[in-house]
């Protein structure tokens, strides 16, 4: 089964919607609220899954990687 390519642009043009990093995009969050998020428990559904998807990603060192789809696939804020 192949990875879904979409997931990851998701990552970087999807915003958190709610508290402490409300308005930041997913892949911009700091790992330590990553972190204390894993701990609790991410919300269900797709905000989850990519949250929990770039939580992995981070602390995997494949933070280079984000960083490129972000530069090839984000919106821009213009």
């Amino acid at each position: 089964m192949q990875p879904d390519p979409t997931v990851l642009i998701d990552m970087v043009n999807t915003r958190m919607p709610f508290g402490k990093y409300q308005g930041t995009l997913i892949c911009d969050i700091p790992v330590s609220y990553l972190e204390w998020m894993h701990s609790k428990g991410f919300p269900p559904g797709k905000l989850g899954m990519l949250l929990a998807s770039v939580f992995e990603m981070k602390t995997n060192g494949l933070d280079k990687l984000l960083r490129a789809i972000k530069e090839k696939h984000g919106k821009s804020m213009r």
